[in-house]
């Protein structure tokens, strides 16, 4: 029987701020095709394994593999080009362009193929329509959406999501997970952090939960969300 690498490997990793253990000796692997939930209280360290994993942090300790290939110490432009997307809590996008130009910016490629991609992912995304309107005229959900049609212009096959769904209404939240879905189904990979936990229930195959920076449970989420230990963390109780 043939072992399939992971897609990506997280191996021991640790990352101080002072005194402060961010990520304790943190490890888990992602499969390739795969949606799963990184979820935790707030401080739990998400986040700053997203920063990690993006390179926009270095950590102190352990290893980042990427399709079999350390990725750790590697600059945020590099870890990109080789195909790892995300999105930010806190919006990035360009308010005083257009939407369209918003994608352009980014594209790898040039002329009229960058400008046909655009296009084909603004029609995807949903905001076609608006291509010529500029950013900061959108909702918070649309923004959210031309967020994600942003990674989706560097080709990332691993997309990391942070709070996808937090602060849009349900119709727009509804079609952001289509959108994933459909994607997954085309062989995007996706982490997603979010603390709605019917999101995480409904949308992602496994769970990943961390709390001071240590992974304390993994599996499927109809599991991962009966772990006494983690519910005692996460909600209190």
């Amino acid at each position: 029987m043939t072992v399939r690498e992971p897609l990506l490997k997280i191996e021991n990793i640790v990352k101080r701020f002072g005194e402060v253990v961010a990520l304790d000796h943190c490890s888990f692997e992602i499969e390739k095709g795969s949606i799963a939930g990184l979820i935790g209280p707030n401080g739990a360290g998400k986040t700053t394994l997203f920063n990690v994993i993006t390179g926009i942090l270095q950590p102190e300790e352990g290893h980042i593999f990427f399709k079999g290939k350390e990725i750790t110490g590697r600059r945020p432009h590099e870890i990109a080009r080789m195909g790892i997307g995300r999105t930010y809590q806190i919006i990035r996008i360009f308010p005083k362009m257009t939407l369209l130009e918003n994608l352009l910016v980014v594209g790898k490629e040039r002329g009229e193929a960058v400008v046909e991609k655009a296009l084909q992912l603004l029609e995807r995304v949903k905001l076609y329509d608006k291509k010529d309107e500029y950013a900061s005229d959108l909702s918070f959900g649309q923004q959210k959406l031309l967020s994600l049609a942003q990674v989706l212009m560097l080709d990332s096959e691993l997309i990391l999501l942070d709070e996808p769904a937090a602060g849009i209404n349900p119709t727009l939240q509804n079609e952001l997970m289509e959108l994933i879905h459909r994607l997954n189904e085309e062989g995007k990979t996706f982490i997603i952090v979010e603390h709605d936990m019917k999101v995480i229930a409904n949308h992602c195959q496994k769970a990943i939960a961390l709390n001071y920076g240590q992974k304390i449970a993994e599996g499927s989420c109809s599991v991962i969300l009966k772990d006494e230990t983690l519910l005692e963390h996460y909600f209190g109780r």
